[in-house]
């Protein structure tokens, strides 16, 4: 088995993924024109659609806060040599929690409401993805296989409680009454005009604020802790790890606890700062697509953020291609966001030998220079 090229640390956090996008985007146009619709006509509609105006971005940015959280909880699994397939479900339980805490407690004070939501969403995602890092620790069952099994159940459970507990009395739709006021995320157009800055209205929230915090402590935590230290080393080698002193089971159980609570905060932009309300299928894939984040960020919080902008403006975008060019559905969309994962994911290292090559070459004549 060959080993993957050795690429300077820039060009793999940022030529490749950019050659693996534009690959995915020329693929996409070659779909596009094959439906006789103008490739350079749907990218341009696509960009409007995701950054031509204050409420295409707003929606741009929630839909990426959403990919932020759950990209983040794959990637700290990933350090830790894990590959957690399950934020889906952990959001799904963990977006209970929050939503737990807004029903019962949105009487109190907001500043009171939040960090209790805040928790309990850590705390119920945290749980759900506790189960299967136990077996994968202390049984060796493995964590993909677990953790797909887990968002179903996750998803049989949240039908049960909103079909026969937490349904709303007198309606037949599987969604919970609306929450009090003070459990509503402040949106940021609100919180921007109060220093004076006008922006449209959109379901961008404070929980944007957050993702973003818990991007600059996800990278805190890997690259300047101990723990951080430890959790990379038991992922990469735990042979060595072992031999460091350091307990990979251990490393297993509390990766993939700070894995499930970061997708458990997807409900605190989904349900706090946006409906409002607890319903059925409300993270709506964003877990599988922060598998896709995480790969193409490389693991990183930075380059988490950007794919989930890109994904983000792809949601959007891709709303406002279907609507203007009818032929280009959403099942469309769908299509090119699978190339994007398929070209950055799974086909990622087909361009990183020829790039190394052609590195290599450059820096070659530069020195003869």
């Amino acid at each position: 088995m060959s080993t993957p090229a050795k690429l300077p640390r820039w060009a793999e956090l940022f030529l490749l993924p950019a050659i693996n996008l534009l690959v995915a985007l020329l693929l996409a146009g070659v779909v596009i024109k094959v439906m006789g619709e103008s490739p350079w006509a749907a990218l341009k509609l696509m960009t409007g659609g995701a950054f031509g105006s204050q409420e295409s971005i707003g929606y741009t940015l929630y839909y990426a806060t959403n990919f932020i959280f759950t990209g983040l909880a794959v990637a700290v699994a990933y350090h830790a040599g894990l590959f957690n397939i399950g934020a889906e479900g952990q959001a799904y339980i963990g977006g209970l929690g929050v939503g737990l805490v807004c029903l019962w407690l949105g009487a109190w004070p907001f500043w009171l409401v939040l960090p209790l939501a805040i928790l309990a969403g850590a705390l119920f995602g945290a749980g759900w993805a506790f189960i299967p890092a136990w077996l994968q620790a202390r049984r060796g069952s493995h964590i993909v296989i677990t953790t797909i099994m887990f968002n179903f159940i996750a998803a049989a459970v949240m039908t049960w409680l909103l079909v026969n507990v937490l349904i709303k009395p007198g309606q037949q739709s599987p969604e919970s009454r609306e929450f009090a006021p003070n459990a509503f995320m402040p949106a940021l157009h609100e919180l921007l005009a109060k220093v004076g800055i006008t922006f449209t209205s959109t379901p961008l929230n404070l929980a944007f604020v957050l993702a973003l915090a818990a991007a600059v402590l996800v990278w805190l935590l890997v690259w300047r802790t101990r723990w951080g230290y430890a959790m990379r080393v038991a992922g990469l080698n735990p042979a060595a790890a072992v031999y460091a002193g350091i307990h990979p089971p251990r490393v297993t159980i509390w990766a993939m606890l700070l894995s499930g609570a970061l997708a458990g905060s997807l409900g605190l932009n989904e349900l706090m700062g946006s409906q409002h309300r607890i319903l059925l299928d409300f993270p709506g894939g964003a877990g599988f697509v922060g598998i896709a984040v995480a790969l193409m960020g490389r693991n990183h919080p930075l380059g988490i953020f950007l794919a989930a902008v890109l994904f983000g403006a792809l949601t959007q975008g891709g709303s406002q291609l279907s609507f203007d060019m009818p032929r280009v559905n959403r099942d469309m969309v769908v299509v090119i966001q699978g190339l994007v994962i398929l070209s950055c994911g799974a086909l990622e290292n087909i361009f990183r030998r020829p790039l190394a090559a052609l590195l290599a070459r450059f820096a070659g004549r530069k020195d003869e220079v």
